[in-house]
Order: C-alpha cells, then structure tokens, then sequence
C-alpha cells in the first residue's frame, strides 16, 4: 500500500503511472495520518456500513474505511485516479468506483443503490456547497455525514442567526442535520498545498424532518427571502410573493417584524413562516 504521509511517495507513485496533479479538480492530498484517522472515526461505521465517498483521490481515506469494513463506492472525476484506485484496491469486494463528475453522476447511482448510510470526502473547494445543497433540496440525506471543505465553507454549514456567515445555506444544511465543526486543517496538512484553510465537520440527520407542511414551498421562500440579504423580510417577501398586502398579513401572523432581515431569523421561524406562506401561493 502507498505511504499516503509522504508527498515524495506519493509523486513516485503518480510520476510511475504518467500522471500528475490537476489543479482544476481541486485535487490536494491529506498526509496527516491523525488526521485521516479522526475524520474516519467520526463517520462511526459498523461493518456492512453503506459509504459514498467523494474525492478519493488515491485512496488514503479509502483503505480505513474499507479496513472498517464498510462498503464504499467512490466518486472520481479523474480517470488516471480511477484507474490507480481500481489497481490499488482491486482486492476488495466491498469497493466499487463511480466515474466521473459526481454532481452529474449521483443521481443515476442512487436509482442504482439508493441511498446510503454515510457520505464522507475531502470535497473540491468548487463543488462542496453545490453538492450538499443538492442532496439535501432533493430529500436525499445521509445518517451521517463527514466532509472537509473550504474553512469558509464549514463556517456557513455551521454558523448561528444573526452572524456574518449566516445564510440560506445555513440554514437549509441546519435543517437537514445537526452540524458540528470536527477539526481546523492548515495548509501544511495537505500536499500539494493549499492556498487556503480547510475545516473537517459533520452533519447527523435529524430525526424529526421535514418539521413544515411543505418542504419545496420552504425551499422557495427561503431562496426568496435571502435574494438580497440588505433588504427587510417584509421587501424579500413581496417580491417572493409579488404582493405587498399578502407579506403584510403573514408576517403579522407569524409575529415577525416586516423591518427584520432574513439572517436574523432561526430555523424554527422560517419553518412557522413557510407554513403561513403557503396558505397564500
């Protein structure tokens, strides 16, 4: 097996199959074997745990959650990674290999396997916010979930009502699961070396889900309220609704001051309020 903490192994290993890094995919190693370890055990797997992992890379996540005996399908966009990935793992019968973009081909793989237990993965800084998002608006969610991204990225999964990082993304995550930050990860964790910091979290699924009478209708009137995070609820709200009078009346009902942003507002008013707003669409 490759020594996954040393980056002169690692180039050996790719410059041996004619192959390199591509900055495009966002493709960075983490050689902190600490690291891999913590990040691996906080997926709590038990044997026969249905994994999908994204961003294999070569693999050094992989081997410890194959060795837990889980049964791990891996998405990679880079063909001379899928290629080492099947070499290197060709031995186990509890790893199969999805190829390709996995915001183009997890859909077709859920219809195949559907949903699994956990999702883990070093997520390219490009696609990690698309990719949660997509999951979680298309109902799909995962009993556990363990990601390193971008630190800015895990600051919005996590942030709380009324700080700088709150968003709708904030809070469509926080509807789905209960988020935790796991650990800080500085450049030199990683080779090649990122210019920036990334940050491990996770996600446990909540239980009590949807917690609203209609999800799409939350999931529209949330776009809608932060389509301009300066703007009150009460002006975000009429342009949702394109009725004035309508926002007017709602708010009054769900006791929320029409001069109040967005940002401000926790999941359980947004959930109260998606239930008003849908009495009037």
């Amino acid at each position: 097996m490759l020594d996954y903490d040393s980056p002169s192994a690692l180039k050996a290993f790719l410059d041996s199959k004619g192959m390199s890094m591509q900055k495009k995919f966002g493709q960075n190693f983490l050689i902190n074997a600490n690291a891999r370890k913590k990040l691996a055990d906080a997926l709590n797997i038990t044997k026969g745990s249905t994994v999908w992992e994204i961003g294999p890379g070569l693999g050094a996540e992989t081997c410890l959650l194959l060795d837990k005996g889980a049964n791990v399908t891996a998405f990679e966009i880079d063909k001379g990674f899928v290629s080492a990935l099947r070499e290197l793992f060709n031995n186990y019968d509890n790893f199969s290999i999805v190829e390709g973009d996995v915001l183009k081909t997890w859909k077709k793989q859920l219809e195949t396997t559907g949903i699994p237990d956990r999702l883990f993965g070093n997520l390219p800084y490009n696609i990690a916010a698309t990719i949660l998002a997509d999951f979680i608006t298309e109902g799909v969610r995962f009993d556990s979930v363990v990601i390193t991204v971008q630190k800015e990225v895990a600051m919005r999964i996590c942030a709380k009502p009324g700080t700088e990082d709150y968003s709708s993304f904030s809070v469509l995550c926080q509807w789905a699961y209960d988020t935790e930050p796991l650990m800080d990860l500085a450049g030199g964790c990683f080779w090649p070396r990122p210019n920036v910091d990334s940050r491990a979290v996770k996600l446990t699924k909540k239980q009590d889900w949807p917690r609203c009478k209609d999800p799409g209708c939350f999931m529209k009137m949330l776009r809608g309220l932060y389509v301009s995070r300066r703007k009150t609820i009460k002006n975000n709200l009429t342009q949702f609704l394109s009725d004035g009078t309508a926002a007017d009346v709602i708010l009054q009902k769900a006791g929320i001051n029409p001069m109040t942003r967005a940002e401000t507002l926790p999941l359980e008013e947004l959930l109260h309020l998606s239930d008003i707003v849908l009495e009037y669409i």
